[in-house]
C-alpha cells in the first residue's frame, strides 16, 4: 500500500506548521514530522481508524495522532491523507 497526500492534506500541514512556528519553531517541526510519519504506520493496520459512515460508500476513516485528527481514505492499494487539524479547532 502506498501513501498519497491530497492538496488539502498538504495545505493543512503547512497551515499547522505556520501557526505553531510563531510560538515554537522546533515544536512545530516536530509536530509536522509526527504527522508525516503517521500514515506510514497506519499502512500496517489501515483499518485501525474509526470509519466515518457519512462518506459511504467511500472508506474514509479518522485517527487521532497526538492532539491532531487525521482523516484518510483507503482506496484499493492507496491510503489518501485527506485532512488534518488540531482537535481544539472548530470543524
Amino acid at each position: 500500500m502506498e501513501v498519497q497526500w491530497t492538496s488539502k492534506g498538504l495545505s493543512d500541514l503547512s497551515r499547522l506548521f505556520e501557526f505553531l512556528a510563531v510560538v515554537n519553531r522546533p515544536a512545530a517541526a516536530k509536530a509536522v514530522q509526527s504527522l508525516i510519519a503517521a500514515p506510514r504506520q497506519i499502512i500496517e493496520h489501515p483499518r485501525i481508524g474509526e470509519r466515518l459512515d457519512e462518506y459511504e460508500p467511500r472508506e474514509v476513516r479518522r485517527l487521532l495522532v497526538g492532539r491532531y485528527e487525521m482523516r484518510y481514505e483507503i482506496s484499493s492499494d492507496t491510503l489518501y491523507v485527506l485532512r488534518i487539524w488540531h482537535t481544539r479547532e472548530k470543524r
